[in-house]
């Protein structure tokens, strides 16, 4: 039976995030920016050991012990750390919790997809400034009058990954709104804007366990700002929903935390491949940003894109591709373990001799 028209009014409607593919066989598997590496050795034997009568209560709604592992890592206070279900979840809060005026808020026209719809669905106003041709930010086209600034550093799907300098220019020129730069990539790239969190009272930082970390699968993300911020994030989240981290998410976060050690390897290897790959890409005579984040955003003059993208599925060799504006004769590659690479590079190898 269809729904009515008269039901349908006022029933909200969104164009959704589309997430990479989540193939259940046996793959290379280079669409989703996940990690190649296994989480922390705590974090099994953590699994291994908890005590699953522990499921029957609810989890610790301040989820402190995870909240404290965190601002121990960074060296600031409790009050100055929230955790959500991956950092989308803590983003989709401060959306909700931050951007609630009349002006649009802004973030790039070509970034994480995830900003618009969040927009659409909390009925925020937002505007797009392009990059350039260079698929660079422009910080001057934040100096405008706005609601609230979001962008990405690194920028997904470009991997491009502005200083610090440049992040404290949008801050200084931006004092009376919330700036919230979302790092999820920021491990493989370059310094962190927490180092401005005690200068700035408008910024919030916004971090994942998803990438560097290895937990995708685990969803846990978290933000980094001042007391008064993140009062106001936790005040909006128990009017919502006061128990989002799991018990299992949270004891293994803190041992993903508590391994620097093991963290800091895992990135090494996963730069290291990155600019291995670079310079393979450009043999085969790829070209792209500078990337600095686990995956590289990159071209070839001579093959389609879309063609590529699905010779690469027929075989195995899952990449990511979006048909839209600008980008559609780029397609995403996250860099996997050496031998994930070698695999794609021995396929691209010979689709594109033969072309």
């Amino acid at each position: 039976m269809a729904v009515r028209e008269e039901l349908l009014r006022n029933i909200r409607s969104v164009e959704p995030y589309v997430p990479g593919e989540q193939p259940q066989h046996k793959v290379v598997k280079l669409n989703t920016n996940e990690n190649p590496y296994p989480p922390a050795p705590g974090v099994e034997r953590v699994l291994k050991e908890m005590d699953t009568d522990r499921f029957r209560l609810y989890p610790d709604p301040t989820a402190d012990e995870l909240v404290g592992s965190l601002a121990d890592y960074y060296g600031v206070g409790k009050d100055q750390v929230f955790v959500g279900v991956g950092s989308d979840d803590v983003i989709s809060m401060c959306f909700l919790t931050f951007f609630n005026s009349d002006l649009p808020i802004l973030f790039p026209d070509i970034t994480y997809s995830f900003y618009k719809v969040w927009a659409e669905l909390y009925r925020i106003p937002y505007h797009c400034p392009k990059l350039d041709e260079n698929f660079k930010i422009v910080k001057e086209d934040y100096y405008a009058e706005n609601g609230g600034i979001i962008f990405p550093n690194p920028n997904a799907p470009t991997a491009i990954y502005e200083d610090l300098e440049f992040v404290e220019d949008i801050l200084k020129q931006n004092r009376n709104s919330i700036v919230i730069v979302d790092e999820a990539y920021i491990d493989f790239a370059g310094r962190s804007a927490m180092e401005l969190i005690d200068k700035y009272d408008n910024l919030i930082v916004t971090q994942t366990f998803s990438k560097a970390r290895s937990m995708a699968g685990m969803r846990i993300g978290y933000a980094i700002s001042n007391p008064d911020l993140i009062r106001c994030l936790n005040d909006v989240k128990y009017s919502f929903n006061s128990y989002t981290m799991n018990q299992t998410a949270l004891a293994c976060g803190v041992e993903a935390v508590e391994d620097k050690a093991y963290f800091e390897e895992g990135v090494r290897k996963i730069v290291e491949t990155r600019e291995w790959a670079k310079e393979e890409l450009r043999k085969l005579g790829f070209v792209f940003p500078d990337a600095k984040a686990n995956f590289i955003f990159a071209r070839h003059p001579e093959v389609d894109a879309n063609e590529l993208f699905q010779a690469l599925k027929e075989n195995n060799i899952f990449v990511r591709h979006w048909n839209a504006p600008r980008i559609d004769q780029y397609l995403r590659i996250t860099i996997g373990t050496r031998e994930e690479m070698e695999r794609l590079f021995d396929f691209l190898r010979t689709y594109i001799k033969e072309k």
